[in-house]
């Protein structure tokens, strides 16, 4: 079965960085576009940022641009998501996805990936 998994939550307070990681299982992701995502209780998931197969382009979500860095290393078959200045409203579960193609304007809807993680907590505190 292929899955995606993350890793690296955790509680952190506000102003902190955490650093997440989504690896695949049972297959290789190196050729396609990845996206991280995220849901906070009672609130729809939402884009938060995606990678080019090559890595050569990024999209962000305007809430996180200029806090968030998102990259892959394809020799080792991993996507991360660094996030410093983070806030509380950044609390959330955190998933990562992958699609085929990365295309512009970059897809940021859950409709648009194929593969999904089962999530990893973020908790950021006053």
């Amino acid at each position: 079965q292929v899955q995606l998994v993350e890793s690296g939550g955790g509680l952190v307070q506000a102003g902190g960085s955490l650093r997440l990681s989504c690896a695949p299982s049972g297959r290789t992701f190196s050729n396609y576009a990845m996206a991280w995502f995220r849901q906070a209780p009672g609130k729809e998931r939402e884009f938060v940022a995606a990678v080019s197969w090559s890595g050569g382009s990024t999209y962000y979500a305007d809430s996180v641009k200029g806090r968030f860095t998102i990259s892959r290393d394809n020799a080792n078959d991993t996507v991360n998501l660094q996030m410093n200045s983070l806030k509380p409203e950044d609390t959330a579960v955190y998933y990562c996805a992958a699609r085929r193609y990365y295309t512009r304007p970059v897809i940021t809807t859950v409709l648009g990936y194929d593969y999904w993680g089962q999530g990893t907590q973020v908790t950021v505190s006053s």
